[in-house]
């Protein structure tokens, strides 16, 4: 009994010095409030720097296909707008202008079909060879050429005995003509002046000369299909200069979007956390997400 009665003194002197220690005030309420703020812990992270960063390199491949797609994705859409607008202002330039430089194509074309005759060209050429000895000095013997031409009339040449005789008279007869249809037939024929006697405003009865001392003006047909050439030319020109303009804006945003998606991640910062609050004996978890930009 003296034994129980000590046990019983010693507990309540242990709980008097707790309540002193945390404060209880022997109210029911007030002493729940006490209790809370004395076994509450702060917020603990548990999980920390989950971001919403950006890939510079699927930026600059998302670029190379399609200029200003990886701007977009970047959230750099000013500068968007810009590589789509140059991209298609390009290939609407260089659509065009190649279209052009068809449609100038067919008409030079047309033209020297019908105002260039390589026969005319041919019989020149053999019934001059005299003259074009004595300018270019050669020794073409003309004997040796009975099979230039393919009919009587003299209106169908053999190709390979003209380029053969070509290459025999050497001087200005620098070129050998290529065949009919050809994209270097029709650049010869308004380029050297030894194809000038086959347009059909010259003169096949004129020793027409175009050597060291001597050139003679080449006809108003001549002058005038190398304009028409000449035009097809700057079409094409521009056009190439187009395609040029889209492989570059290609490259120059791919790079762009990578250095956007860089800054983007520099200034973006993105924490996901989850926090842990102890109520009493019991655990409570609240996920937060902070997001700051610098701009």
């Amino acid at each position: 009994m003296k034994t129980a009665a000590i046990f019983l003194l010693m507990i309540s002197s242990l709980a008097a010095q707790q309540q002193d220690s945390i404060g209880l005030q022997g109210n029911l309420s007030l002493d729940q409030q006490i209790a809370f703020q004395n076994t509450y812990k702060p917020a603990q992270d548990v999980t920390n720097d989950v971001s919403g960063r950006k890939s510079p390199l699927l930026a600059a491949l998302m670029s190379l296909a399609v200029p200003g797609a990886g701007e977009i994705y970047s959230g750099s859409y000013l500068k968007a707008g810009v590589f789509i607008a140059v991209e298609i202002a390009a290939v609407a330039v260089g659509l065009a202008y190649d279209k052009k430089g068809d449609d100038q194509t067919d008409l030079f074309q047309d033209y020297a079909n019908e105002r260039w005759d390589v026969a005319k060209y041919a019989r020149w050429t053999i019934d001059n060879i005299e003259h074009l000895n004595n300018s270019i000095g050669s020794s073409v013997d003309p004997t040796n050429y009975g099979d230039l031409f393919a009919n009587q009339e003299r209106t169908k040449v053999n190709w390979n005995a003209l380029n053969r005789l070509e290459s025999d008279i050497g001087g200005w007869y620098s070129h050998r003509l290529e065949r009919f249809g050809e994209q270097q037939y029709y650049e010869m024929i308004g380029k050297y002046p030894q194809f000038n006697p086959g347009w059909d405003d010259f003169d096949e009865n004129s020793l027409y000369t175009y050597n060291a001392v001597q050139k003679d003006p080449v006809t108003a047909n001549f002058d005038y299909y190398s304009g028409l050439r000449g035009e097809a030319n700057d079409f094409y020109d521009v056009a190439s200069s187009a395609v040029i303009v889209v492989i570059v804006n290609h490259f120059v945003s791919a790079l762009d979007a990578a250095w956007s998606a860089s800054r983007y991640n520099k200034r973006l910062e993105l924490n996901m956390s989850i926090e842990k609050q102890q109520l009493g004996f019991n655990s409570h978890y609240y996920p937060q997400v902070n997001m700051q930009f610098n701009f």
